[in-house]
């Protein structure tokens, strides 16, 4: 890893611990400091490919090798249009060719060989093609006419995956909700045992020095009252908790509410 460096300016990470590398479209390599230089104008072309680049297009590396970031990228895209889903075929190998052809269109813009594939191999021909450089005309018309094609499913399946997304959003929300309420009811419930404790050690001492009763008296009574408190002071069963339509646990709430009118009490 430490032998990554920028092309350009040949400055590695071994030298420079932060140096920050930057991948466009094409997939070649630069350093943050010789995109600032080179596309101060906001455009410019990429050094090694000589490929029209836009500054704004430029994203932080995160693969030690870039042509896997350029992959990650284009197939994003293509997924974005051939997004048909098992149930959108009749039989489950027309799906897996389907997904095979996505295969090949992302790899299809990486390498220089492209297979004259049928309808349903052309989206794995696609996904080679974008990613390897290879035929992108011939690749990019092809994508056209499928989108055109499939216009009603593609939208269909846009909405449901921004439903499913809506919904994963949602239950993810809940949950930190849930866990965030856990966490509060769990400290107030610490804070009140050590509050109940000081106070409990608190009379046994105001009761050694005002009362008139041996001390082992005194002693025992203090264990039984600690006994008890200790008792009182088990975590309780968990609630199940109800959920309404703002997806907030109210129990959680109620319990630490209560938490609170005890403390008001103390």
């Amino acid at each position: 890893m430490d032998d990554q460096g920028c092309p350009r300016c040949k400055t590695t990470k071994y030298r420079n611990p932060s140096l920050k590398l930057m991948v466009n479209v094409c997939g070649h390599t630069l350093c943050e400091s010789c995109v600032d230089l080179l596309f101060v104008r906001g455009a410019g072309n990429c050094p090694e490919c000589g490929t029209p680049l836009r500054k704004s297009n430029f994203r932080v590396q995160l693969f030690e090798d870039p042509t896997v970031d350029k992959e990650v990228e284009i197939r994003k895209k293509v997924l974005k249009i051939y997004n048909k889903r098992e149930e959108d075929f009749p039989s489950l190998r027309e799906y897996n060719d389907f997904l095979e052809e996505v295969e090949e269109i992302v790899s299809t813009h990486v390498f220089h060989t492209f297979p004259d594939l049928d309808y349903m191999c052309f989206f794995s021909d696609a996904v080679f093609n974008l990613t390897n450089n290879v035929d992108l005309d011939n690749t990019k018309k092809k994508m056209e006419i499928y989108q055109k094609e499939n216009k009603d499913v593609i939208q269909k399946n846009k909405l449901k995956l921004t439903r499913e997304q809506e919904e994963l959003e949602e239950a993810l929300e809940v949950e930190r909700q849930e866990n965030e309420q856990r966490r509060l009811f769990i400290q107030k419930e610490e804070q009140l045992q050590q509050i109940l404790k000081r106070k409990n050690k608190q009379a046994f001492l105001d009761e050694l020095e005002s009362s008139d009763l041996p001390v082992a008296l005194l002693l025992a009574q203090h264990k039984d009252r600690s006994t008890q408190l200790e008792m009182q002071l088990e975590k309780p069963k968990p609630i199940k908790p109800v959920t309404f339509s703002t997806g907030i646990k109210m129990v959680s709430c109620i319990l630490i509410t209560c938490l609170e009118d005890i403390f008001q009490g103390l």
